[in-house]
């Protein structure tokens, strides 16, 4: 169920009390600038992470990217031989065995009677009356009480009627990976406890998600291709030039910047942790993550761990 999926999702997001009342920063918007390299091996881009007897190569992933896509996995490929483990975004949620009732409720308090757009003024209700029309979904699947939820259903229905992924790369590394019995490693968040938080987000960060979301829905599918384009031919500022409403949309939730630098940690810790073990490792992250001042390289350098980047031989 989509609707269940987008609200545990932004569930996930929201692990801090519902006390701000204007949404924080994008966590993501300021880049390490000497890290953005034009790649010189064929297709995407790859930083490399290492200590004396330890390389961990880093696929950059675009936050989405066209399902038809054809990419060179050629350096992918040679990268996989003989890797040790592959490390893929700790971008996962679930609902728990244990906290499944809880989210069951909170899941129902965010339900309404009517559609969505029937709460929104006229001008505004225009606008997502068109998105939602042009993905061909009806005014009912948008039955919530909360900005939030209804911007990331939006969006993510926008995404699927365009043809939009957010699954690969990683989908694509985790199958090589698995055919070459290499260990995989991913992790989930456990969202159940924290769907409540959804139904008390401030007027102001649910207001915020919706314009995010209507904004990337509007500017249409084009920018999202011609960035996945310039990912896969190693392009790494033109692939970062994206719209990201959805991620802008997550980012507008309390709680959002502790659990961003969860993820980021988390990440950082287990390619740190690969570094340990002799030989090789492959990992994939998104790449404002990756990129990002406090993201998962700058952390990584900052623990005294040299990065090259795309540029470098």
């Amino acid at each position: 169920m989509r609707f269940a999926r987008s609200v545990a999702l932004a569930a996930v997001l929201l692990a801090a009390p519902a006390t701000a009342q204007t949404p924080p920063a994008d966590p993501d918007a300021v880049l390490v600038e000497e890290l953005v390299v034009t790649a010189l091996l064929p297709g995407p881009a790859w930083w490399r992470v290492f200590d004396a007897d330890t390389t961990v190569y880093v696929l950059g992933a675009p936050s989405v990217m066209p399902k038809s896509l054809a990419w060179d996995q050629s350096v992918l490929t040679r990268r996989l031989e003989g890797a040790n483990r592959v490390i893929l975004p700790f971008n996962q949620v679930s609902v728990g065995l244990f906290s499944a009732p809880g989210a069951a409720i909170n899941l129902l308090r965010l339900r309404s009677r009517t559609p969505y757009e029937a709460s929104l003024p006229p001008a505004l209700k225009a606008r997502f009356e068109a998105v939602r029309t042009r993905s061909g979904k009806p005014a009912d699947r948008y039955r919530t009480t909360n900005g939030l939820a209804a911007g990331l259903i939006l969006v993510d229905d926008y995404r699927q009627a365009s043809q939009l992924t957010a699954a690969d790369p990683a989908k694509t590394v985790r199958r090589l990976a698995k055919a070459r019995r290499i260990k995989v490693e991913e992790k989930s968040y456990d969202a159940g406890a924290l769907l409540g938080q959804v139904v008390r987000t401030p007027v102001a960060a649910q207001q915020a998600c919706l314009d995010d979301a209507l904004d990337e829905a509007e500017a249409g599918p084009s920018a999202a291709r011609r960035a996945a384009q310039a990912w896969a031919d190693g392009d790494v500022r033109g692939a970062l030039t994206a719209e990201r409403g959805f991620e802008k949309c997550l980012a507008s939730a309390p709680g959002a910047l502790a659990l961003d630098r969860r993820f980021k940690a988390d990440q950082a810790a287990a390619i740190a942790k690969a570094l340990k073990t002799p030989g090789h490792a492959v990992a994939v992250i998104p790449l404002r993550p990756l990129l990002a001042q406090g993201g998962v390289l700058d952390q990584l350098q900052s623990q005294g761990f040299e990065v090259k980047t795309p540029g470098e031989d």
